[in-house]
């Protein structure tokens, strides 16, 4: 079996450097918010560009704790897209906002610029572009959009560790950003883990105390907030990691280069790379009209694929009827039914690689 994502994989590449870290992390007697998690918070904002760190317990609430800093609450509303995980839309209404979801450029998948003036209101407070799949959002036109309005800018860095837009690193731009360290992203914890990065010193020190039940000084909460702390653990895995991570990404972008090769001029859509970014490829995706047939076929060949995400964010249960949209989804709906995410991740062999591509390539050509 070819396996989609393998993060157990990854842990073996460096087990040895992790299991160390544990056993130093373990010994220092400090389980949450010592020592360790300092260390990478310091080390993770200088590796994205910014001054500033803030470790939590998982993606979804660094991006609840970043609309809540941002002074987002009942009746705010925030502008973001539907084709995205949940968890972007859930963190906007765990932090007491509303979202408002408009629709993905058709090549990068990610927020349409043109959608966002049609979805302002004088309710709207931020918008949260999301860099899909390793591939940026445009920061050029969604940051001079957001400060002629007045409106904080959040990226949702979750899928784009290491990602670059015009020289940039994702999560650099806004006025803050979340990361996740689920263990398939291209920084993965073992276990959960995330992060909100700023260089608004005052933004980071809102995230600091609501992360503790906004706390400035120990049981004393002079602002509200929850309980979301990454444990000393992650952190020392994660520092492990982040060495590795450049080089990781570009075993993911070499296993791209791969697929692209040998899948051009098959009847699919082949990821698009706009010219000014550095696309980190956290997920491949094509798009195919004959997708389940395709993945029918791959699953039969012990090849996994996975579908990322099948059911848009405005036509889920939970949602469908309560999130207020844009005045147009039609792309989001359309790719919705023919995006596939083939295996990669950067302890994939590449002859893997090419195994994928061969299939896809002999189902194509069976039946034209």
């Amino acid at each position: 079996m070819i396996k989609q994502a393998d993060p157990k994989a990854n842990y073996l590449s460096h087990k040895n450097e992790i299991e160390q870290a544990i056993a130093i992390a373990l010994e220092g007697g400090c389980y949450i918010l010592g020592g360790e998690v300092r260390k990478f918070e310091e080390e993770f904002a200088g590796y994205i560009g910014v001054k500033y760190a803030i470790g939590v317990a998982n993606g979804t609430e660094a991006v609840a704790l970043a609309v809540m800093a941002g002074g987002i609450g009942p009746g705010d509303e925030v502008i973001t897209v539907s084709h995205t995980a949940v968890a972007t839309v859930a963190a906007i209404e765990l932090a007491g906002g509303a979202p408002v979801l408009v629709d993905v450029d058709p090549e990068t998948y990610t927020i349409d610029i043109r959608e966002m003036e049609g979805a302002l209101t004088q309710k709207t407070k931020a918008i949260i572009p999301v860099h899909l799949y390793g591939h940026p959002a445009d920061m050029d036109k969604i940051i001079p959009f957001a400060r002629e309005r007045g409106l904080k800018v959040i990226e949702d860095s979750a899928q784009s560790h290491g990602a670059l837009f015009s020289g940039k690193k994702t999560g650099s731009m806004g006025d803050m950003a979340a990361f996740s360290f689920y263990p398939t992203k291209n920084l993965g914890a073992l276990g959960d883990g995330g992060i909100v990065v700023t260089d608004n010193g005052v933004l980071a020190d809102k995230v600091r105390a609501a992360r503790e039940y906004g706390w400035k000084e120990r049981y004393v909460s002079a602002s509200k907030g929850m309980n979301s702390r990454l444990d000393e653990i992650q952190a020392a895995i994660l520092r492990v990691k982040l060495k590795y991570l450049d080089m990781e990404n570009s075993r993911r972008i070499g296993i791209a280069a791969i697929y692209k090769e040998m899948l051009s001029g098959l009847d699919i859509v082949l990821p698009y790379e706009a010219p000014n970014v550095r696309h980190v490829y956290h997920q491949f995706v094509i798009r195919s009209k004959r997708r389940e047939e395709l993945r029918a076929f791959l699953s039969d060949n012990g090849i996994q694929t996975a579908i990322h995400y099948p059911v848009p964010v405005h036509l889920q249960p939970a949602y469908s009827g309560s999130a207020r949209t844009g005045k147009s989804l039609k792309n989001t709906q359309k790719i919705s039914g023919e995006i596939l995410s083939l295996p990669i991740y950067p302890d994939m062999p590449e002859d893997n690689a090419r195994r994928v591509a061969e299939k896809i390539r002999e189902f194509y050509s069976r039946r034209s």
